[in-house]
């Protein structure tokens, strides 16, 4: 079972769509629950049919929020 922690969020470069996996992707056929890396890889976005490659966290690894935490620890 994954962590509230590694159940971010992602947010595609191209619409804006949000990858939610507390709400999974009905349309997809993705089951609530489903981390953004348990997606199969030829998953689309069901809006605009972006891969998986042009999604970003928005917590995270990789992130901004997660880095920028990284950078204010090592200041």
């Amino acid at each position: 079972m994954a962590t509230p922690e590694e159940m971010y969020q992602c947010q595609t470069t191209s619409c804006g769509y949000i990858y939610n996996p507390d709400k999974g992707d009905r349309k997809g056929k993705i089951p609530k629950g489903t981390r953004f890396e348990d997606l199969p890889d030829d998953w689309k976005c069901p809006i605009c049919g972006a891969s998986k490659a042009m999604f970003r966290p928005l917590a995270g690894y990789g992130s901004g929020a997660h880095d920028q935490k990284l950078a204010e620890g090592a200041a």
